[in-house]
């Protein structure tokens, strides 16, 4: 009886043993887990206060965010993280047509990580907001199954760096193309095989209208007399300002006679529109020279195009002296 009473004593001793140290265990293994919930802590808000979009998508068997920060409601719309959450899908409706490609490849884990990826994606007002993303594979046995990648807001960059390269090729006075560019269309077009018009365009009055009423009411006559030319180009033709008064236009797959009618209302413009001005109507001399193919004459069809314009020129100084 007292062996049986002793025993249970014993047992009983080391059951609260037993408890007290798994106790104590539990309880450091819970303040070591809580000491790391307040290390990541500032990581996680950081995470979520973050103005870039962060992710984590499991691209097999299918789409899913394993992670998606809530900043995307601020880019994207106020209910995009709801809605990129329950059908991950939807990126590829909101992506631009011109760079699903990427976003295809992306899935697949056929682009370059090594590289930025920049895309276009459409907000919650139809504007198409330009962005860089950083992304990482990631592999499980080999196989690639998911990205963990973040988006920054590129849009303001990507605006000055398209105006920087607009006015780098275009003159600032008219808003045509300026001289180097339409070099580097001829030398371009040098390379080709193509039906091409080359035409040189000089005003003829430019000096005495800046001497007799200024140089603004010039300018005025240089950017009006640009306008008539850029009204009925095609989209395609190279208007450009290639000098102070002087014009020139690339017209790939364009014949003699569609320049003979592009002249004829240019001029019928010049004649008809500028009553008001002192220019009125707007002088201009011009030549052109039309090639079956552009490869190799580039320079010459310019040449030949220039000289015609001066022999216009000089035709009607001539007739202006007869008529006097």
């Amino acid at each position: 009886m007292k062996a049986g009473c002793f025993m249970w004593i014993a047992f009983r001793s080391i059951l609260f043993i037993g408890l007290t140290m798994m106790c104590i265990i539990l309880y450091y293994q819970k303040s070591k887990l809580q000491k790391k919930l307040e290390f990541f802590k500032p990581m996680v808000e950081a995470t979520e206060n973050i103005r870039d979009i962060i992710y984590y998508c499991e691209t097999v068997p299918k789409l899913n965010y394993l992670y998606l920060s809530p900043s995307i409601n601020n880019l994207i719309g106020p209910n995009a993280l709801e809605e990129h959450l329950q059908d991950p899908e939807i990126i590829f409706e909101i992506v631009h047509p011109d760079d699903k490609k990427i976003l295809m490849e992306k899935k697949t884990g056929q682009v370059n990580f090594d590289q930025p990826i920049e895309v276009r994606f459409r907000n919650h007002l139809g504007q198409y907001i330009w962005f860089e993303e950083y992304a990482t594979p990631v592999y499980k046995e080999g196989q690639f199954v998911g990205i963990i990648g973040i988006f920054r807001n590129i849009d303001d960059k990507v605006a000055l760096q398209q105006e920087l390269e607009y006015k780098s090729t275009h003159d600032a006075l008219t808003d045509l193309y300026n001289r180097e560019f339409f070099q580097s269309k001829i030398d371009y077009y040098d390379q080709c095989d193509v039906p091409i018009t080359v035409l040189i365009a000089d005003l003829d009055d430019l000096k005495r209208i800046n001497d007799e009423y200024g140089h603004h009411m010039g300018d005025q006559l240089v950017r009006e007399a640009a306008n008539c030319f850029k009204a009925y180009a095609e989209k395609d033709a190279i208007v450009a300002r290639i000098g102070g008064d002087e014009f020139a236009i690339l017209m790939s797959n364009a014949c003699t006679q569609y320049t003979e009618l592009y002249l004829k209302k240019v001029q019928e413009k010049m004649q008809r529109d500028y009553e008001n001005l002192p220019f009125s109507p707007i002088q201009v001399s011009i030549g052109y020279e039309f090639g079956n193919s552009s490869y190799g004459v580039m320079e010459h069809l310019l040449s030949e195009a220039d000289a015609k314009m001066y022999k216009n020129k000089k035709m009607k100084k001539v007739e202006k002296i007869q008529l006097s």
